[in-house]
This record gives C-alpha cells, sequence and structure tokens, in this order.
C-alpha cells in the first residue's frame, strides 16, 4: 500500500471515531449579575437582564462551533418554570445539577458577571504636554471610554454538583469621542425597553465589542475541555401504555423523565416474583426480554417508538421499558 493510501486511511479512521463519538450534551443557565446590577441599570436607566443576554451569545457561539450539543432555550426555561428555578439560583451548583437531572445533560454551564460597564481614562497628549502646563500655557486633554467585561464560567456535574471546570475571561474595548453604548453615552437600541444583546446595534457599541470578546474567550475555553466531562447516562424505567400489531408502542414516560428522540429502551414481560421465604420481600423477579425500541416522538409525559428489529413476542399493555444496556 502506497504512503499516499496509508495516509488516506488513517486520516478516515480518525475521522471515522470523532463521528462515531456522540457530543457531549450540555444546557446553559442565565448568568448571575448581581456583582453588577446597580451600574447595569445605572448605564441603561433601567434594570436590564445582562445575564440572560451572556447566556445567550454563549449559547450562540457553542452551537456555532459545533463541540457540544446545546438545549434549546424553550426547553430549559420550560424546565425552570417548573421546578420553580428563581434568579437567586442562577449561581447554584446544587440547582443547577437538580435541573441538569431533569433535562439529561452531561453538564450544566452556570457563571458570574463580575465586571461590565464604563471605565473611562482622560489622558494628556502632546510630548509636552505636562512641562507646558507648569509654564500656564496648559495642556491638551482628549477624553478616551474604555468599556470592562469579565465573565466567570463554570461547568456543573449533573450527578455530585461537582464543579468539572471553570473558564474566566476579562476584556476591554476602547475608542475615543463616544460613550460606551453609544454617542453620548445613550442607548437607541433599548426598543421597548429590552437590551437585545444579540442585536447589531449592541454589537457595534463599545461595550458590545467587549463582550463579544470575552464569551468567544470563554466559548473557546470551554469547548478545551470537553473531552474530560463524564457522559450522563439517563436511566429510563417506565411501563407500556399501548402496543399496536405494526410495533409502534407507546410508553408512559416522555420529555419530564429524560426520554429524548433515538433513545433506545429495552421491553420486557414481567414474570412471577421470586421473594425471600424468611423475610417474604421481593429478591428477584423473572423478565423476558421481547426486544428494543427505538424512541421517535416525545412530549412530556409519553413517548412513541418502534421495534428496531422483529419481536421475540408481541408487547402488552403493562410491559416493563428501561434503557437499553
Amino acid at each position: 500500500m502506497s504512503r499516499v493510501r496509508v495516509a488516506l486511511f488513517l486520516l478516515l479512521t480518525v475521522l471515522g471515531t470523532a463521528e462515531a463519538q456522540p457530543k457531549k450534551r450540555v444546557a446553559v443557565l442565565n448568568f448571575d449579575y448581581a456583582t453588577v446590577q446597580s451600574g447595569v441599570a445605572a448605564l441603561f436607566g433601567s434594570n436590564q437582564d445582562v445575564g440572560k443576554g451572556i447566556a445567550d451569545l454563549l449559547v450562540d457561539k457553542l452551537v456555532g462551533d459545533g463541540t457540544y450539543s446545546v438545549i434549546e432555550r424553550k426547553a430549559l426555561d420550560k424546565i425552570l418554570a417548573e421546578q420553580n428555578f428563581s434568579n437567586s439560583d442562577r449561581a447554584d451548583p446544587t440547582s443547577a445539577a437538580k435541573i441538569a437531572r431533569v433535562l439529561g445533560v452531561d453538564a450544566m454551564i452556570i457563571g458570574s458577571i463580575t465586571q461590565f460597564g464604563r471605565d473611562d481614562k482622560k489622558t494628556n497628549i502632546g510630548g509636552m504636554g505636562s512641562r507646558l502646563g507648569s509654564y500656564g500655557i496648559g495642556g491638551v486633554s482628549r477624553s478616551k471610554s474604555t468599556a470592562v467585561v469579565q465573565i466567570t464560567a463554570r461547568m456543573i456535574d449533573t450527578s455530585t454538583a461537582e464543579i468539572l471546570a471553570s473558564a474566566t475571561s476579562k476584556n476591554e474595548a476602547s475608542r475615543e469621542g463616544t460613550g460606551i453604548i453609544g454617542s453620548g453615552g445613550s442607548w437607541a437600541g433599548m426598543g421597548a425597553g429590552a437590551l437585545d444583546m444579540r442585536s447589531s446595534n449592541f454589537a457595534d457599541t463599545i461595550l458590545g465589542e467587549a463582550t463579544t470578546k470575552t464569551v468567544a474567550d470563554l466559548a473557546r475555553q470551554l469547548e478545551q475541555k470537553a473531552g474530560s466531562l463524564p457522559t450522563n447516562t439517563v436511566q429510563i424505567e417506565g411501563l407500556v401504555a399501548d402496543a399496536s400489531p405494526d410495533g409502534t408502542v407507546i410508553v408512559n414516560v416522555g420529555s419530564k423523565a429524560g426520554v429524548k428522540a433515538g433513545d433506545k429502551l429495552q421491553v420486557k414481560h414481567l414474570g412471577r416474583e421470586i421473594r425471600d421465604p424468611a423475610t417474604g420481600k421481593v429478591i428477584r423477579r423473572i423478565e423476558e426480554l421481547v426486544g428494543t425500541i427505538a424512541i421517535t416522538e416525545v412530549d412530556e409525559q409519553s413517548a412513541v417508538g418502534k421495534f428496531i428489529s422483529p419481536p421475540v413476542s408481541p408487547a402488552k399493555v403493562g410491559d416493563a421499558v428501561s434503557t437499553a444496556k
């Protein structure tokens, strides 16, 4: 085999292996911005949820780069509402791990914004500025606006609430003759009062530039941690609620239990129970494997699947379903 063929074979092998490895699934909670909240309100004239804005920008970046599979915002918001998740829980690893288990993700990303706003400086220009000033002639000064953004992000283990990885980024952007959020420091892109940090209006400001740099750097750091994350396997247990002759099965567990399209579940007939003669407790259940279904549709309370090969015997209502081993 020629060297070119060998190289091509090795390259295809590596690519095939990479494609075979599923992406780690993550969700991004709105970042905590309590540290900068008063400054944000003063800057924009009202309180703005910059923590949500940062989370949205980070999700866009992670999705675009393709290292992770990221849970969409609608699914996350629905779970947060069901779990009575409050703004004060944003930086709490225990709360994040709880939400992650419900979502069935490998890790939850939480974080805090520690700097977000102005760092104005005045500088004298002209090599003789200070010397001329001492003679009463005066120096020439210019105003330079600088925006500073610093964010810390943490990846939380879904089982233990342990911090698996941490990333911190701080960036600045400066211009002369304009405020950090527009001409004279005013903000004309607020619309109906809600700050859209994904808009080009915001991105074109000095603060938007610093924010973009910081989020991009955070995403890069988090992507480098992907290989070290454990894979979280959600254990599904439920029952067959309906079985059709064509092999379609409806089960009584859905997205709320962590079921998602593409999952494979084993279907088993439940046989007799073996009890301990001394205590009367069930020590074993005799089960007969019917076959394995692949989930095709999911809602909150149920899921639909079809057998991926002919079952040993027809499925029936009350059969057990569980995560395929």
